[in-house]
């Protein structure tokens, strides 16, 4: 690590002693909390994430496939000290991880690609997908925040399984050694860019053979991060995101977004985030009916449709006849890919997580 540790704390801990009263011992008053500095510094920031750890936990329930998941975290912990990296926390099945510079992290992301691919975990197989930026990030406390950080949770996004993904900022830090290792895949507009740049590959595997052959006759440009979906209905507002990816709409109680009509099915309606865009599935009756801002209504039933901007959503009926139960939604400018505190677990872990 670095001379100057990752998180800094300025601990008040000398207590000031009270005047005592004649015969009584002095009066020590609790040592004030601890201030955390917030600094702005130069880093690597790497999210690896566990590909389909939907099908993951529908094959094996809860408690097994968080308890394989867990498992290939914590054998993942001894490659991020060995180059000098930092678990800042994990957020759900995905770990935020912070390092130096950008050849510790791709050659920890190389790593953590190999030993996954050689372990089972609980019996059954798992494969990462890795994202990586290097760029100015805030530090506070036990977290870090800003562009750096949204970029890199938006690269992880559109990572395929068992590939590494790196911003052009960070290709450009590698030394020389390990540049030839990434080549470049994609354009993209990342936030706080302001332009287009490269999006790279990083090549970990040694058998060549597998790559697919990259054509640069044609433009090759990913869907920018358009920011969170937003869904509202009367008082009620909830966000799909990456932390919340999937959101369940319908009659029954048990939905993230209950709409208790006649016509609306159980469960009528999930709104989910794939890579980079919001989808609209349903899997009613009766069907959806969808305006997009400025468009026509039209009528969604057992399909799936991809929704971006502001517009409306009508359960099992037109918007027209039960305007009073409409959902709108909207984008939320902030990423998608924006880690919050309230899902994740700081690590490292103090004991077995199993």
């Amino acid at each position: 690590m670095s001379e100057t540790p990752l998180f800094l704390h300025d601990p008040k801990d000398e207590a000031t002693l009270q005047p005592a009263w004649p015969g009584r011992e002095p009066v020590v008053p609790p040592p004030p909390p601890w201030v955390a500095r917030t600094e702005r510094r130069m880093l690597a920031v790497l999210f690896a994430d566990v590909t389909d750890s939907t099908a993951l936990y529908a094959n094996l329930g809860d408690n097994l496939a968080k308890a394989a998941i867990d498992e290939c975290f914590e054998r993942l912990l001894p490659l991020l000290s060995k180059f000098a990296g930092r678990l800042v926390k994990t957020i759900g099945d995905e770990m935020l991880c912070v390092f130096p510079t950008a050849d510790q992290a791709v050659l920890a992301a190389s790593e953590m690609q190999v030993a996954i691919g050689q372990q089972r975990f609980g019996g059954h197989s798992i494969q990462l997908h890795i994202g990586l930026h290097y760029g100015p990030t805030l530090v506070s406390a036990n977290d870090v925040h800003g562009d750096t950080v949204n970029v890199a949770g938006y690269l992880t996004a559109v990572a395929g399984a068992d590939q590494i993904v790196a911003s052009d900022a960070a290709a450009a830090q590698l030394s020389a050694a390990l540049r030839g290792c990434a080549r470049p895949m994609f354009r993209a507009q990342l936030k706080g860019s302001g332009r287009e740049t490269a999006v790279y590959q990083v090549v970990w595997s040694r058998n060549d053979g597998e790559l697919t052959e990259v054509g640069f006759d044609f433009e090759r440009t990913l869907s920018p991060d358009r920011g969170a979906l937003l869904l509202e209905l009367d008082d009620t507002v909830i966000g799909v995101r990456a932390e919340q990816p999937r959101v369940r709409i319908g009659r029954s109680v048990t939905s993230d977004l209950v709409v208790d009509a006649p016509r609306v099915s159980r469960n009528h309606l999930t709104v989910e985030l794939r890579r980079t865009h919001f989808y609209l599935i349903d899997q009613s009756i009766n069907g959806t009916w969808v305006t997009i801002e400025g468009g026509d209504e039209c009528h969604l039933l057992r399909a799936e449709m991809i929704v971006s901007g502001a517009g409306v959503i009508s359960l099992g009926c037109p918007q027209a006849a039960a305007p009073g139960r409409r959902i709108v939604f909207r984008h939320d400018r902030r990423s998608a890919f924006r880690p919050s505190d309230t899902l994740a677990e700081v690590l490292p872990f103090v004991k077995p997580r199993r």
